[in-house]
């Protein structure tokens, strides 16, 4: 028993996780090439940002737990 939560424990250290989504505007039209910026203490690079594809969509992976501010830019459009 002893080995197998020396097996699994790394890997319960290193769980990731990511945030995913689709950018839609007020009238429910998807938006491509929108800035998704995922600001945490817990980054190491503070920030991570990624732009969303032609069907709107985004992932940001390999998260650390923690507590993340999410912020949505793209020109003529509020953030």
């Amino acid at each position: 028993m002893a080995l197998v939560w020396l097996l699994l424990a790394p890997s319960a250290a290193w769980a990731q996780a990511s945030i995913a989504g689709v950018v839609k505007d007020g009238s429910g039209a998807v938006l491509p090439g929108v800035t998704v910026e995922a600001s945490s203490p817990a980054l190491i690079e503070k920030t991570r940002s990624v732009t969303t594809d032609g069907t709107g969509q985004y992932r940001i992976v390999d998260l650390a737990p923690g507590t993340y501010s999410v912020t949505f830019t793209l020109a003529g459009f509020n953030s």
